[in-house]
């Protein structure tokens, strides 16, 4: 797994780095979405959730949910675009678990995806991932994770 700034990225994922997102592709073709360590990180404390519901469809880059914080409110983008399938009712129960475990029960949405094999040769994933993140904290003057 890599670490960037004390920020935790793991290897096997798909990360949409603009949008601070990421994807795993599961077993049955299916995609789990949620947000990187950075993202809550910079949002705080998440205190409400609010996803899209099941059966919605998606476009890339566009909102798959919103989630509140503190000092922050907005959308988290879709890495891919496809079809809701599932929402994460515990997450919408206690929306802590997004920064707690922002990559195992902390998921936000599951989706079909209507074209994986384009759309993810835009995500990067591993060393190629944790260089642009590095970049992207670089640039914005992030200190880290806390």
């Amino acid at each position: 797994m890599a670490n960037v700034r004390g920020c935790n990225l793991p290897d096997d994922l798909y990360y949409n780095v603009e949008n601070n997102v990421w994807a795993r592709r599961e077993a049955d073709g299916t995609v789990t979405v949620g947000m990187t360590s950075y993202a809550c990180s910079l949002a705080g404390e998440i205190v409400s959730y609010t996803p899209k519901k099941v059966g919605k469809s998606v476009e890339l880059n566009k909102s798959v949910c919103t989630v509140e914080s503190g000092k922050w409110v907005g959308p988290v983008k879709a890495p891919v675009s496809g079809e809701v399938i599932a929402v994460n009712d515990a997450v919408q129960a206690k929306p802590g678990t997004i920064n707690a475990d922002p990559y195992g029960a902390g998921w936000l949405v599951k989706m079909k995806p209507t074209n994986w094999d384009a759309e993810s040769a835009n995500l990067l994933t591993g060393a190629a991932a944790a260089q642009a993140f590095e970049a992207k904290m670089q640039a914005d003057g992030f200190g880290g994770c806390a």
